[in-house]
């Protein structure tokens, strides 16, 4: 299956569909296809065998649907951008080589993935929003898709080597990698609730992907503009004076 990724800040994944190939991926995932491509959504694919197969997917982070997309009468091509600035990264999964992904990571696979739960631990609630920490687990026989936030560092642990990481910082590792938290005590911590600092532990043997992009940090630094702007133009509103002040502070802060 012929693919490329274009772009580098906010890259692009392009997938080449031949008659009869297939690509499986959640709905929301999709930004564009040729004419030729059809789609079929239901709750099976990726995996799910079953009811039960289709809540353990939900459970471990993944859509309640699936879509597949499908070339019929010609090739066909399907498109699927990154959410946040990062990379793209092809993983190949065979039986007994199973892959933990961030939640969120996963954008497309071919048939024969399987989306199951591979580490969940309450953080409390003062990071990933209260949800607590997720990784899901890719397993079964596919060629996958898998999304990294801002630049990404690739480490080969030996047996027995150890990395602490920041928990929003772990894209993706090999199963054979031994992953737990451990918390640092007495080092407050807005992200995390003030109960001290969570990192992750993951030891060798196994290769590691590490994002330097973390949704909590995104977070916190955008949270001292968030509600800016209305309440300056709030304050200088009022009369035609008002308004020019209010656009031009528009303006400066980027607003629409």
């Amino acid at each position: 299956m012929d693919h490329r990724v274009i772009g580098t800040t906010m890259p692009v994944l392009e997938i080449m569909l031949q008659p009869g190939e297939t690509i499986v991926a959640e709905p929301g995932e999709l930004s564009w296809i040729s004419g030729s491509v059809q789609m079929k959504t239901s709750t099976m694919g990726a995996g799910a065998k079953g009811v039960l197969g289709v809540f353990k997917r939900v459970f471990a982070g993944g859509g309640l649907f699936m879509t597949e997309y499908s070339s019929q009468g010609g090739p066909g091509m399907v498109a699927f951008a990154t959410k946040l600035p990062g990379q793209i990264l092809p993983v190949d999964i065979t039986p007994g080589s199973a892959y933990l992904i961030h939640r969120g990571g996963f954008v497309c696979s071919t048939p024969g993935i399987e989306i199951g739960v591979g580490f969940q631990r309450s953080l409390g609630t003062g990071i990933f929003g209260g949800d607590g920490f997720f990784l899901q687990k890719l397993s079964g026989q596919a060629q996958a898709w898998v999304e990294l936030s801002g630049e990404v560092v690739v480490y080969d642990l030996t047996p027995g080597q150890t990395l602490l990481v920041h928990p929003g910082h772990v894209g993706m590792f090999q199963q054979s990698v031994n992953f737990d938290i451990t918390v640092v005590p007495g080092i407050a911590n807005v992200l995390f609730g003030n109960q001290g600092l969570f990192l992750a532990r993951l030891s060798g043997p196994g290769r590691v992907w590490l994002q330097s992009l973390t949704l909590p940090g995104l977070a916190h630094a955008l949270s001292a503009y968030l509600g800016r702007e209305t309440q300056t133009q709030a304050t200088v509103s009022g009369g035609l004076g008002g308004a020019v002040a209010g656009s031009i502070l528009k303006d400066l802060l980027g607003g629409s």
